[in-house]
């Protein structure tokens, strides 16, 4: 039993989603809608386990280790560097809980990041007596210079042992200079975890080259697999700063042999594994692995880089648009600090839900975080929907 073959994917060709309802979905930055390749990926394992149930297991096992390399050759990493996990908080509350904290030490967090990669460290601050500080953002949305001057600030003020940041920004989209970040935190002895789920599958990140220590992303959102898998990224000179405190009976190195192997085998003593994948503690989503594997499939058939230049060019238009009517756009005029992402304030902000339900009526799916209306295309849109999107916009205004 294998999965499915993957057709070829194309840029502004949504006929692998021949289910999707709006006519432009422009709302990946939440929850990207299911490919033909997914569901079939998805039925497949349902399948398999209808017929063999156990007797399935061994070959979805396999796949996971496929899926390890695949998500690595994604991010410039190694297999041996991935973790398997359920959503992007799961990595972040490993590594909150499993690196060598010394009491007393600080924690860097920037004021309007996703709770995500704010709550876990707050966590951890309680349990392992730690200083947690919030950053503005704001110095980064001025120019990275100013954002990193800052940072470098608070660095100098010393016992920093970690900084968290997401690649991307979800309320404005603003793409930050991970590598620069990287080397100010490195220079002082800090390392650097990044929240990549607005970045990874349509941004361009290599984590080796950027120097980020830890990257933890879910799969439902930019890679365009189903919610309830995802990976976490361990830098290979960072895994000696980890404790397995969240191992389980999988964590072991050999933790199958009393199951496969016969009588005398069954012990708690084994090594647990020095590999990311140490925190894959119990039975993992096999039907998510089989989803994410086939969404990377059809990405790594385009790359990051060739989907990032898509879609910028689908916001020029759009934004241009947007603007010519009113609207304030939070997109940064540094295409080095851009992602897929364009969030604006309409000309009336007071009513954003009002006018994302408007639009929704109409065929465009967008969304509002904290009071912002943000439009995040993918792969499949065509900058062709760009002139039906001003429209549906026209009409929603015309009718407010």
């Amino acid at each position: 039993m294998t999965t499915p073959d993957l057709p070829t994917a194309r840029l502004g060709d949504r006929s692998l989603f021949p289910d999707l309802q709006p006519r432009a979905y422009l709302n990946h930055a939440a929850v990207s809608p299911w490919s033909a390749p997914v569901q079939a990926a998805i039925a497949a394992v349902a399948a398999d386990y209808a017929r063999r149930a156990a007797g399935a297991i061994p070959l979805w096992i396999q796949q996971r280790a496929r899926l390890r390399a695949a998500i690595a050759g994604l991010i410039g990493a190694e297999a041996a560097d991935i973790a398997l996990i359920n959503n992007t908080t799961r990595g972040v509350t490993d590594v909150a809980l499993c690196l060598s904290w010394r009491p007393g030490e600080r924690v860097l967090l920037f004021q309007g990041e996703f709770p995500a990669n704010v709550t876990p460290w707050q966590q951890a601050a309680e349990l392992f007596d730690l200083s947690v500080e919030m950053l503005p953002l704001a110095d980064f949305a001025r120019s990275p210079a100013d954002g990193l001057a800052a940072l470098q600030v608070a660095l100098a003020a010393g016992g920093v042992r970690l900084v968290a940041v997401s690649a991307v920004q979800f309320q404005s989209g603003l793409r930050m200079p991970l590598a620069a970040m990287a080397d100010a935190c490195h220079a002082v002895g800090a390392e650097l975890f990044v929240d990549g789920i607005q970045a990874v599958g349509a941004v361009p990140l290599d984590v080796r080259e950027a120097g980020i220590d830890y990257l933890s992303t879910g799969g439902h959102k930019w890679l365009m697999g189903c919610e309830g898998l995802g990976f976490l990224y361990v830098r290979p000179e960072r895994l000696a700063e980890l404790r397995p405190r969240v191992a389980g009976w999988l964590s072991h190195e050999d933790g199958l042999r009393f199951l496969l192997e016969g009588s005398g085998h069954l012990r708690y003593d084994r090594p647990i594994r020095r590999s990311a994948d140490f925190i894959e503690g119990g039975a993992g989503n096999t039907l998510g692995c089989a989803a994410l594997a086939a969404a990377i499939g059809l990405i790594a058939q385009l790359g990051p880089g060739a989907v990032w230049t898509h879609v910028q060019a689908y916001l020029d238009l759009l934004e241009a648009g947007l603007i010519a009517r009113g609207f304030v756009s939070l997109r940064s005029r540094d295409p080095e600090a851009r992602s897929c992402i364009l969030s604006v304030l309409p000309p009336n902000p007071g009513d954003v839900l009002g006018f994302q339900r408007e639009l929704a009526e109409r065929g465009v799916a967008c969304s509002t975080p904290d009071g912002l209306l943000r439009f995040s295309p993918h792969w499949p849109n065509h900058p062709d929907e760009v002139p039906f999107v001003l429209d549906a916009v026209d009409d929603a205004l015309g009718h407010g």
